[in-house]
């Protein structure tokens, strides 16, 4: 009798262990989901940003110096590679915000025909760039503990995904977007 239910509990253990590690490991197969569409949902953000940045530039409403200044940052952050791309769309918020920034830049490009809705369209495009970051960031960390906790490692549960990075970039606002 003794025998059966040492048989039972050994079954029983092995059973839910087989349920934790499942569960672990469907965990962490979610992570990694949210982590893709998180990488999708910023690169998009970046693509409409650098896509307005390049069409503000294009508008003959800006003075030369600026719109040339404007497209060579979107365009040096659409060509860059993967070591220079934090870097090129860091240079290109700067400078989106040295040009927003100026003495009443907003007001004469609003006073323009079809300037505020480009404005409107920056806005835009630069709130959902700093909220797709976030997001990719807070996804990059919860994926990096459940990859560090020892049944995934030893188990490999990750399988051989690359350790997911941090996408740090300088994408602060324009100090005139935040006072509106």
């Amino acid at each position: 009798m003794t025998s059966t239910v040492i048989v039972l509990v050994t079954g029983i253990l092995v059973v839910l262990a087989a349920v934790y590690v499942s569960w672990r490991a469907g965990r962490l197969d979610r992570l990694h989901i949210r982590l893709e569409l998180a990488q999708e949902s910023l690169e998009a953000a970046l693509m409409r940003r650098r896509s307005v940045v390049l069409l503000l530039a294009g508008s003959r409403l800006l003075d030369p110096a600026t719109s040339l200044v404007l497209a060579a940052a979107a365009h040096e952050a659409r060509i860059a590679g993967p070591e220079e791309r934090e870097h090129a769309e860091s240079d290109l918020s700067r400078t989106l915000r040295a040009a927003l920034d100026q003495e009443r830049f907003r007001e004469r490009l609003s006073e323009a025909p079809g300037g505020a809705e480009l404005l409107e369209e920056v806005d835009e495009a630069v709130a959902k760039v700093v909220y797709s970051r976030r997001f990719h960031n807070n996804a990059v960390a919860a994926t990096r503990v459940a990859q560090r906790r020892w049944l995934a490692r030893t188990l490999r549960l990750a399988g051989h995904t690359e350790f997911p990075q941090f996408f740090e970039i300088d994408d602060d606002p324009p100090k005139s977007m935040a006072t509106e």
